[in-house]
Formats: structure tokens, sequence, C-alpha cells
């Protein structure tokens, strides 16, 4: 289950990563607490997340280009220096009460713009870490980690917010990202350029890298499906101020129940599939977390019970990290090195670029017919969007 934390460099990078996401977990459940406080706006939930995320959608192609050709630690360097000072940004000026949503839009906006030049990174510098031996284990526990800060994260934002405030646990996540600012720097992994020679122009990189995975019918059907979940199925995540307070009543706290609960499922489901490694069967384990996911996310939309939300929002967690590292895993293993970059760049902006449409769209759906609709809605989507993948691509299956 464990096997590529027996190699130093992601053992170091894993555990400063770590913590530096309990810290951001931390950090966007208080955020989330704060612009709900200072707006009591459904819509505005939807839109910072839309801001946080547009510049994935916008900046992800050029980052890939960049993450094929210099090294991706230092690229990862600078993006954790510059999210931690945007970390203690946010802190300060909440602290001093200076704080107002248009700068809480402004930061959210500079973040994404950062995410969408570490994610590319980050996500092709797992292989020149652990092999493609261990790459499977790898992409698995990097889940793990996500999804282990997912409930370790929320659970002590609810305690913090009401101990030390907001800006307490802003000040927090600045300090995390010391965590894996420190491991980076300890790593040495070797540079090797996808391209040894430059000969072509960036644009000309980017369009090469655009033509390999459009002609690969397999890459783009796996694509899609990220690009559907994340535009009508994770949006349930920044409405969950909404159902905490207004659906089922559970305030702050409850909140944080609400996030640890899909976070526990998601641990969950990264530790079977670092348990199972590089097992037959993918597409079909694939295709059925995909339906879990839209089922269990209607189920959400439509409950009353907080019992029934958290048992839902376990497999709704459980399903979405199932599907979308298997989808990681595959790609990653039938990509050409020199292609890596490039087409985590498209995957980022599927999983990532697309979220801040269907914020946007959650957000407003929630505005005007409530959250239940707004997320039902999406669930049903996704059933349809998964039922036509199995008829149209049986190829998934056979994975």
């Amino acid at each position: 289950m464990f096997s590529s934390l027996k190699v130093r460099n992601f053992r170091i990078y894993w555990f400063g990563m770590l913590v530096s996401l309990i810290g951001t977990w931390i950090s966007q459940v208080a955020q989330s607490w704060l612009i709900f406080s200072l707006t009591n706006s459904a819509f505005l939930l939807g839109f910072v997340g839309f801001l946080n995320s547009l510049p994935v959608l916008i900046l992800s192609l050029f980052a890939g280009v960049l993450a094929d050709r210099l090294d991706k630690r230092k690229i990862l360097i600078i993006t954790q220096i510059v999210f931690m000072c945007l970390a203690f940004l946010l802190a300060i000026l909440t602290q001093f009460k200076l704080i107002t949503p248009g700068q809480i839009m402004l930061i959210a906006l500079l973040n994404g713009a950062v995410m969408a030049f570490d994610a590319p990174s980050r996500q092709a510098m797992v292989v020149e870490m652990v092999g493609k031996a261990h790459l499977p284990n790898a992409i698995a526990l990097n889940s793990v980690a996500f999804n282990s800060s997912r409930i370790i994260g929320p659970a002590l934002a609810g305690v913090l917010v009401a101990a030390i405030g907001m800006s307490g646990c802003f000040y927090i996540n600045g300090f995390s990202f010391f965590a894996v600012i420190a491991a980076l720097v300890l790593i040495r992994v070797e540079f090797k350029p996808a391209h040894q020679q430059h000969h072509g122009s960036p644009a000309k990189d980017l369009k090469e890298g655009l033509t390999f995975i459009k002609g690969d019918s397999l890459i783009m059907s796996l694509i899609s499906m990220v690009g559907v979940v994340s535009l009508f199925g994770i949006s349930y995540i920044i409405l969950m101020p909404v159902f905490a307070n207004d659906v089922l009543h559970v305030g702050v706290k409850g909140l944080a129940m609400l996030m640890s609960a899909s976070g526990m499922g998601a641990l969950i489901g990264a530790l079977i599939l670092a348990r199972l490694g590089d097992f037959k069967g993918k597409g079909v384990f694939l295709l059925v977390s995909a339906f879990v996911f839209s089922f269990a996310l209607i189920v959400f939309a439509l409950s009353k019970s907080y019992f029934l939300s958290l048992m839902m929002l376990i497999f709704i967690g459980a399903s979405s990290v199932t599907s979308v590292a298997l989808v990681n895993t595959v790609l990653q293993t039938n990509v050409p090195d020199r292609f890596r970059g490039r087409v985590m760049s498209v995957f980022m902006i599927t999983f990532a670029g697309v979220m801040p449409f269907g914020n946007l769209i959650a957000g407003s759906l929630a505005q005007a017919y409530g959250v239940a609709v707004a997320v039902a809605a999406g669930g049903a989507v996704c059933v349809l969007f998964m039922t036509v993948i199995v008829i149209r691509f049986p190829e998934i299956r056979k994975i």
C-alpha cells in the first residue's frame, strides 16, 4: 500500500505536501465561512470559486509547455512561495478587519493563476521521483495525502475558527507552506527535458501536444469524463456552507464535519487504489465509480437528514477520488514522456479549469432555485453523460 514511500525523494515530498495541504483545507473552510458571513450569498460562494479556477483554464496549456521544457522542481518552489505570500496577505487583511469581498475575489484570482503553473509540473514530476514501476501507487498516495488533509483540515478548522478566528486559520495556512518548500529544496530530481533540442517555438510545442491528444480517442474520452464531473459535479463543495446553514442547520462545526465526511470517503477510496496497485479491470472500476458518484450526489442534494448527508458525502468522496486517480494513472502510463507535461496540463484544465464555470452555474442555480435543485441537476447530467460514455467508448471497459 505504501511502496512508493520507500523512495527517498517521494517520501520527503509527500510528507511536506501533506502538512501544506492540511493548512490549505483549514484556510478553505475558513474562507468559505468568511465569504458567507460577509455576504450571505450562495452566488458569491460560486463566483469566488469561479475566480479561483478561471486562470487554470486560461494559463494551463502554456504552463504544460513550460513543464516539458524547464526544471519542474524549481517551478514548484516558486509557486509555493507565492502561495505562501498570498496566504499571509489574506491573514493580515482579515486580522485588521480590512478584508472585503472584492479583496477575497482578487486573492482567489491570483491563487488560481499560481495554481495554473503549479499543477502540471506537480503532476508530471511524480514519475521523475518514483519511476513508472511505482507510478500507480504514487498517484494513489498523492490522493491519500490530499484526502487525509480533507479530513484533518476541516475538522481542525471547525475548532480553530472559534478558537483563533478566521485570520488565525489563514496564518496557519501560510506557515504550512514552509513544509513543502523545505521538502522541494531537500529532494534531488534529475532534470531531463522532454525535448533535448528546442528548435521549435512554445506555440509549436503546444500545437504538437494538442494534436497528439486529439488523435487518441482513449485520452479524449477519459479527459471528457473528468471535464463533465468537474463542470457539473464537483461544485457541490462550494455550496457546502449553504447546506450546513440553511438546509441542515448545523452551523460552522457541522460544515467542518460535512467537509470531513467527503474527505473520509476520498481517503478510503485512495487507500483502496494504493493497495490494489497496478490491477486489472481499471476501466470497469472507473465507470462504476463515476456512476456511484453521480447517484450519491443526487441523494445528497435531496437529503434533509444530517446523517444521510454525511453517508452520501462518504460515497461521493470515495467515488470521485477513485475516478480521477484512475484517469490520472491511465493517462500517465500511456503517454510518452515528451508529451507528459502538456497532457497533464489538459487534464488539469478539465479537472480544475472548467470548475469556475461549474461553480458559477451552481451558484446561479442555487440563488434562483435553491441548492438542492442546483446539485441534483448536476448529478443528473453526470449520470446521462456516463451512460453515453459506456455506449460510445466500449474500449474503456477493457483497460
